[in-house]
């Protein structure tokens, strides 16, 4: 006996479909989902000739009880939509896909009401539909359905096939589950046990190396399971042929707009790996997607095993007092959502605000505005939390000499023996008209940290942009903030003179100053460059790296370096917790991502109007200890101007 199949739907593709599959099939037909589908079928078609998106819904609850494969076919908009594959039990099903698709296309906001429109209204048939488009997709849904019966799956397992009625060109496109997902995803709990950390060997891919992954390895999944521009987690890939050096970004579509994700190596191929690993390090940053929220209340009720927030920063009286001001004090008695991170100082999970360790999750009624500082992807979860702490490092040694103002000791850039690293400055002096400057930055914990800045060599354009980096291997830290400078440069230059104007008048008002490209913008001013002369006057000799810098020992896996580094922060008395972010998303392949809070570092903050500088008391401690002042500073003495941070 022929196997059974499931046909429904009353439309003309209904119609096709069940004559062509007449011949090798038992053919049920029932007009909607409020008819009996028999349980012996072996596969369900959902078909319409228009958006039937209420049908799709509550297939999603009958064939999950019934535990009947089905497969969707319809019209949306003048285009053909067949799949994907359900198969009940398994992650990714017709919402997921949905979801996918509505987030990639740019019109999201509209297409989700119209949407929820379709699940609550009538059913008509899209005004593009034809016979031949019609006939066209009952051929391709015919073929699908062949193959499932021979090999028990279709092409259509996680992808789906769009058809353009007009042109009857088609294009199959991945989609990836959605964790969240009402009808498939099946989140853990946030528990304690799981947020314990115990760090496992990790291999450097290298000797001069400092990842897991190589992206020879990497790049085999990282464009097909991630990047689509119809379906994808990430979409819009764009490369850079203006900027000095090989740039490429891609896009991160989210509800409140598009978020740009850049690549900065000197590989076109190599940056769009990049600008997807950065995407997706983004996306697990946003909010929490591997795992649910599950404890609230108090700080004063959790005082036991929870961070204090204020030790991390907070904004001072006067910012809380502003009636503009989108924040509220931190109040222990009230009630706020709590994840599990790991604290390598106490050895113990410990409960963290949702809203530090995810930079979203305070949009206007939390207690401080929190950026993606500390925020890093890894091959593993040991490289995850090296480059997490690096970020941190990197910025707080930035902000440290910003608001001390410190003197610090200029480095010869020729001086590094790393001839990449000498072309990169020659290319962006003599092509480009800038010089770069770099100065050792280093804290307390020795970390090599360096605060880079290119100077215009002219006086047309962007007068100066700084940036910072933070590694072990002290050129690769210059080298990460020349490319982040470098992949500005051009751009700013426009932005100047369409605005200038507008940026001249934050040199008066420094609460102007609001988004993080108004940081930069603001000292990309001429006026601007006496704000930095402790810097660039400070007549302090210059030293090669060889003479600012240890020689390091080389480690062949990255946790020995990661667990030198976690002592010297214990050595010091400081904390490094951990948040695991990864979601099922990142771990399919591999990739994991941490947030890395350490409690006494300057976090960064972007608008004046949102400097977090209360309860940081090593901000006036460390330029004493480190001997650039004479005694600790006073809060009075910090610099107020805005920082220039990228």
């Amino acid at each position: 006996m022929s196997a059974i199949v499931a046909v429904v739907g009353a439309g003309q593709l209904a119609d096709y479909v069940s004559d062509l599959l007449s011949a090798s099939c038992q053919i049920a037909r029932v007009n909607d989902m409020a008819s009996e589908v028999p349980e012996t079928a072996e596969l369900a078609l959902v078909l319409s000739d228009g958006n039937d998106s209420a049908s799709h819904l509550l297939a999603e609850e009958i064939f999950k009880q019934s535990g009947i494969p089905w497969l969707r076919g319809f019209v949306a908009y003048g285009e053909g939509v067949i799949g994907p594959l359900v198969v009940p039990g398994k992650a990714g099903c017709s919402q997921c896909a949905d979801l996918r698709r509505l987030m990639a296309g740019n019109d999201r906001k509209e297409m989700w009401e119209l949407q929820n429109l379709f699940i609550h209204g009538e059913i008509h048939p899209d005004i593009w539909s034809s016979r031949s488009g019609l006939l066209h997709m009952a051929y391709h849904i015919a073929a699908e359905v062949h193959r499932f019966l021979t090999h028990h799956t279709t092409h259509l397992e996680h992808h789906i096939k769009l058809v353009h009625l007009q042109t009857l060109n088609s294009s199959s496109h991945w989609f990836l589950p959605d964790p969240l997902c009402a009808v498939c995803g099946e989140l853990p709990d946030d528990t304690a046990t799981a947020s314990r950390i115990k760090l496992q060997s990790s291999p450097k891919i290298s000797e001069n190396s400092y990842r897991t992954r190589s992206m020879d390895e990497l790049k085999e999944v990282l464009s097909n399971h991630y990047l689509d521009n119809r379906s994808g987690l990430l979409n819009g890939k764009m490369i850079d042929l203006i900027s000095p050096f090989a740039d490429a970004s891609i896009i991160l579509p989210m509800f409140s707009g598009d978020e740009g994700c850049a690549g900065r190596t000197h590989s076109f191929s190599h940056s769009e790996m990049t600008a997807i690993l950065e995407g997706l390090e983004r996306y697990c940053g946003i909010s929490p997607r591997g795992k649910k929220t599950v404890v609230h209340d108090s700080f004063n009720n959790l005082i036991e095993i929870a961070l204090n927030p204020t030790r991390v920063g907070v904004h001072d009286k006067a910012q809380y007092e502003r009636p503009d001001f989108p924040f509220q004090s931190f109040d222990p008695d009230r009630q706020i959502d709590w994840v599990w991170g790991y604290s390598f100082l106490q050895e113990k999970p410990i409960l963290v605000p949702e809203l530090l360790a995810y930079y979203s999750a305070g949009c206007g009624h939390g207690f401080v505005y929190e950026t993606s500082n500390g925020c890093a992807l890894g091959g593993s979860l040991e490289e995850a939390i090296f480059y997490g702490i690096l970020e941190v490092v990197e910025r707080d040694s930035f902000l440290m000499t910003w608001y001390a103002q410190l003197p610090l000791v200029p480095l010869d850039p020729y001086s590094s023996g790393d001839l990449e690293m000498n072309l990169m400055l020659e290319r962006l002096r003599d092509v480009f008209g800038y010089d770069i400057h770099l100065f050792d930055s280093t804290m307390e914990h020795g970390i090599p940290s360096v605060w880079v800045f290119a100077k215009n060599r002219t006086d047309q354009g962007v007068n100066m942009i700084c940036a910072a980096g933070a590694h072990p291997d002290p050129v690769r830290a210059a080298k990460g903030a020349i490319h982040e400078i470098a992949g500005m440069l051009l751009a700013f230059n426009e932005k100047l003179e369409a605005n200038r104007e507008q940026y001249e008048q934050m040199l008066h008002d420094p609460y102007l100053v609001r988004q993080m490209e108004d940081h930069s913008m603001l000292y990309s001013l001429k006026e601007a460059e006496e704000r930095l002369h402790f810097l660039l006057n400070n007549d302090r000799p210059i030293r090669s790296f060889k003479e600012a810098f240890k020689p390091r020992v080389r480690h062949a896996d990255l946790t020995d370096e990661l667990i030198h580094i976690l002592q010297t922060f214990r050595d010091l008395d400081l904390e490094v917790i951990v948040v695991n972010q990864s979601t099922p998303e990142t771990l399919r392949n591999g990739l994991h991502c941490v947030k890395v809070l350490i409690p006494g570092m300057l976090p960064m903050t972007f608008g004046q109007h949102l400097v977090r500088l209360t309860g940081l008391e090593r901000v006036l401690r460390i330029p004493a200890e480190l001997g650039y002042v004479k005694e600790p500073l006073k809060q009075e003495q910090l610099n107020r101007d805005p920082h220039p941070f990228p």
